[in-house]
């Protein structure tokens, strides 16, 4: 089922999410970033408004239209709605022990990127829960970070979805061709207002989502990363990176497929007790702690960990990579630190080719 929607019909589209008692989460600008929060209406999206990205770097820009998914992925991922950075698991007080009761609201996630939509697949077969009713948004302008193609997520939508969009403004005027992917999304569909899509805006869009393959900021070299980094565990490549990595964990907090956790208790004066979950880091001294010591002590160590089971012992564990490709890592690595370019340099060193 495909339509096509005006601004009024995205509007729509929102309202009637919302209609049902549904949280509506998406992108929003907020403190000079794009954020992700809770959307009212189709007012509340970031209308105008793109990004620019590099190692290092990220800043909002004024777009000269009215785009509202003409930005790329922001330091927010969804991973913060189904994996909570803190998280309750059993509470005690005079009275007892309490299991800590689970609250999730009922999430419509709106605007979600191919990568994202790929990440959320990884994460959910780690973390479980319920799925989301899910909103993707095609991506056509990829950023400076960007390299979902070479990951083979994106920049198109093609699973995980419910309605996808996908933006155009041209003279024909500012739309948005809609598919659905579901039952439950045709019926959403045809609740909104629209008009049925003609050939040529199905053409239209899906020219734009393969231009938009063409312009990505990054690439994962074409090698065997599995093997690559097996082996290469004692390279002395690793403490070229740790000259330059300040080890801040920056990197696993803003990847939407990290999922590591700390538990910790805290207590009160009153006698109240807590136990939590929170997210934890593999760059943290702590995380590797074991009776007599951490294991892994030196920079070199811990980004060695995070690069190689992201992008190789991952498939051992999940058989898939845990990388989607969003350029979140480079480009809110202070340090400008390049993942796609740690791998290049690896292989260079030591040529390890897919079959």
């Amino acid at each position: 089922m495909n339509v096509v929607l005006d601004l009024d019909g995205l509007d729509g589209l929102i309202r009637e999410l919302r209609a049902h008692g549904q949280v509506v989460v998406g992108p929003v600008l907020r403190d000079d970033a794009i954020t992700l929060a809770e959307l009212e209406s189709g007012a509340d999206l970031p209308s105008g408004w793109g990004v620019e990205t590099g190692p290092g770097h990220y800043r909002v820009r004024r777009r000269e239209d009215a785009a509202v998914f003409g930005h790329s992925a922001g330091p927010q991922s969804w991973k913060r709605f189904l994996h909570p950075p803190r998280r309750a698991l059993i509470s005690s007080d005079d009275e007892g022990f309490h299991p800590a009761r689970e609250n999730a609201p009922d999430y419509v996630f709106f605007g979600v990127r191919s990568c994202d939509l790929a990440a959320i697949a990884k994460l959910r077969q780690i973390v479980g829960g319920r799925a989301p009713f899910v909103v993707a948004a095609q991506c056509t302008e990829p950023g400076e970070v960007c390299f979902c193609a070479s990951m083979g997520c994106g920049p198109g939508a093609d699973a995980g979805y419910d309605i996808a969009l996908t933006e155009r403004i041209d003279a024909a005027g500012h739309r948005f061709l809609a598919t659905a992917g579901t039952d439950e999304g045709a019926a959403v569909l045809s609740r909104v207002p629209s008009r049925a899509a003609a050939p040529e805006d199905v053409m239209l869009a899906e020219q734009d989502v393969a231009a938009g393959a063409q312009r990505m900021g990054r690439a994962m070299p074409e090698l065997n990363l599995r093997d690559l980094l097996a082996a290469n565990r004692d390279s002395t490549h690793w403490e070229a990176v740790a000259e330059r990595c300040l080890t801040c964990g920056n990197c696993t907090m803003v990847c939407p497929t990290c999922f590591c956790v700390s538990v910790e208790d805290t207590t009160d004066l009153d006698g109240n007790a807590e136990r939590a979950q929170r997210w934890a880091s593999c760059f943290e001294i702590d995380f590797s702690y074991q009776h007599g010591g951490s294991v892994r002590t030196s920079g070199a160590a811990r980004y060695r960990q995070w690069m190689t089971h992201k992008l190789g012992t991952w498939h051992d564990q999940f058989g898939t990579s845990g990388c989607v490709g969003c350029g979140r890592c480079i480009a809110w690595c202070p340090a400008g630190i390049d993942i796609t370019e740690e791998a290049a340099a690896l292989g260079r060193n030591h040529d390890v080719r897919g079959e």
